[in-house]
């Protein structure tokens, strides 16, 4: 019998379990999900997963790895306190790193790219009037991280990734600022006129609106944050 050729359906993809409920928590925290000073129990995060302690305690394990959470004397784990010092610190590496991550990604743009991105800048605007900080920082993330996948260099989006798993927990006070009212953020958000530089192939000017848009947010946190003071709980 001659063997029928195959119909041409793709493989299912299957990502272990563990690796899902590390990029759950990973992305949770690069977008802002989870507060610092939070502690972090892997019996706990397994019942809100639905999963076993196993795959938790690994992604807390890696996490831990790359400075994003801190092991206390009982086991549990806890976002770093994050001081003046720190703060500055990563803010001023993300200028360096971020930039140079959007003028590459101009090569990589197709028009799905940046029909998307003019989405979210729009899903940006939104969340920030109805004064859903949840909303307002995936969709950063979001539209941030839609830049930099694009920029064709594994090495610098590890590092980019690396940078927000340690600051993005910190970007949620700014849903205490501008006297409550989110809408005050927008004369920090300069996403549409990122998209317009993208769409004209102005890598540099792309670029250029971003790092304003890092240090824009960076002053205005280092003078109206909350920042802890000394070293982190010990280990």
């Amino acid at each position: 019998m001659t063997p029928q050729p195959p119909i041409g359906l793709s493989a299912i993809e299957t990502q272990p379990l563990h690796e899902q409920v590390y990029e759950r928590l990973r992305l949770a925290l690069m977008a802002g999900q989870i507060e610092p000073g939070r502690k972090l129990t892997s019996r706990k995060l397994a019942r809100e997963l639905g999963t076993s302690d196993m795959p938790v305690r690994s992604a807390l394990l890696r996490l831990q790895a790359l400075r994003a959470l801190d092991q206390l004397a009982n086991g549990s784990m806890i976002l770093p306190a994050m001081t003046r010092d720190r703060f500055a610190d990563l803010m001023s590496t993300r200028l360096v790193c971020e930039p140079a991550a959007t003028r590459l990604a101009v090569a990589g743009m197709t028009r799905a790219h940046l029909l998307r991105l003019r989405q979210i800048a729009v899903a940006l605007t939104a969340a920030a009037e109805d004064q859903d900080i949840d909303a307002y920082l995936r969709a950063n993330h979001d539209f941030k991280f839609g830049i930099y996948a694009a920029c064709g260099s594994p090495s610098l989006l590890f590092l980019i990734e690396t940078l927000w798993l340690q600051v993005g927990p910190f970007l949620r006070q700014f849903g205490g600022q501008f006297d409550n009212d989110l809408r005050g953020i927008l004369a920090l958000d300069y996403h549409d006129e990122i998209v317009k530089r993208l769409e004209d192939n102005d890598g540099e000017a792309a670029a250029d609106l971003l790092a304003r848009d890092i240090r824009e947010g960076f002053a205005f946190l280092m003078e109206n944050g909350s920042f802890e003071e000394g070293a982190n709980p010990a280990r």
